[in-house]
């Protein structure tokens, strides 16, 4: 397990670095991405936090403009674990996230605030009695009925049904997701 997945703390507000010029870009690129790859369950929402200002040129008109509150930087509320920090890693303008070294740090409550976002709690997107796809790990491919969920929701229960008989699997609730 490598250090990323050791310290996943649930959902969490993080910050990429972009290109200057590539913040909307790259916020286009997460959502395709997690549209396509199933990954709603990792990655919730992208922000490039803009405000909205009057200025005046030099002929004294008066226009309302759209400025970048974070020139070069991305919100992303997101699961801090090796696949969806591949996956932001990788897009195309993205150099990395804040943090010291490749440790990606997440914003604190009082930064959320001073931002003007809403830290709202993600709601835990399965529920017993849900059929669930294993993603990634021993079990991946496989499909089962969830049958409990830990305490702190980061481990799962499923029944998963093989040839010969049922059985009772656990997995990281980051190696799953709700199947079709």
């Amino acid at each position: 397990m490598s250090d990323i997945n050791e310290m996943n703390l649930g959902p969490r507000w993080y910050v990429a670095h972009t290109y200057s010029g590539y913040e909307n870009k790259v916020k286009l690129s997460i959502e395709q991405i997690v549209k396509n790859r199933g990954l709603g369950h990792l990655i919730f929402d992208v922000l490039v936090p803009t405000e909205k200002g009057i200025v005046t040129n030099d002929k004294g008109e008066q226009k309302e403009v759209e400025t970048k509150l974070l020139p070069a930087y991305v919100l992303i509320h997101m699961v801090m674990n090796d696949e969806s920090w591949h996956v932001v890693r990788n897009i195309t303008g993205v150099t990395g996230f804040v943090g010291p070294g490749s440790r990606p740090v997440p914003l604190t409550d009082a930064e959320l605030k001073n931002l003007r976002i809403e830290s709202k709690p993600q709601e835990f997107a399965f529920k017993i009695g849900d059929k669930i796809s294993v993603v990634s790990g021993a079990f991946e491919g496989y499909c089962g009925v969830l049958q409990e969920i830990s305490e702190d929701k980061k481990q799962l229960t499923l029944l998963v049904s093989t040839e010969r008989r049922d059985i009772a699997v656990m997995i990281d609730t980051q190696d799953a997701r709700l199947a079709e």
